[in-house]
């Protein structure tokens, strides 16, 4: 197996089943309201629902370069509302921790992002 493809499986399913849960779990919904997100209840659905479509097709790995910059600009906005104020309140370490999966996806994405051209990487 060709390792784009495998890295295609593991981040739809991450981004699957992190969206699906903001489904079943709307308490949620209070915490991108504590963040400050604008029109937080939007957003929330939004963002869920895009998790759960992108996660799909970058499982069946359709439109995979229609998908990657929505999930970049949504692991950022992750990283800068849930992320980033652990720097001023925690230190480096704690801001380091807590961000790992976000940071590990984002290069993942990134990685797919400079393969998108290369269609024979994803067959």
């Amino acid at each position: 197996m060709k390792p784009t493809k495998l890295i295609c499986y593991v981040v739809g399913c991450v981004f699957l089943v992190s969206g699906l849960m903001k489904f079943v779990d709307l308490s949620m919904v209070s915490s991108f309201e504590q963040m400050g997100v604008p029109l937080s209840n939007y957003v929330y659905f939004f963002v869920a629902l895009f998790e759960v479509m992108a996660g799909m097709l970058l499982i069946g790995r359709i439109f995979i370069h229609i998908c990657l910059i929505p999930l970049i600009f949504i692991l950022l906005g992750a990283l800068f509302f849930t992320k980033l104020p652990l720097l001023s309140e925690d230190g480096v370490f704690a801001f380091l921790f807590a961000s790992r999966l976000d940071l590990t996806l984002l290069i993942l994405l990134l990685f797919l992002w400079t393969q998108r051209k290369d269609k024979e990487a994803f067959t």
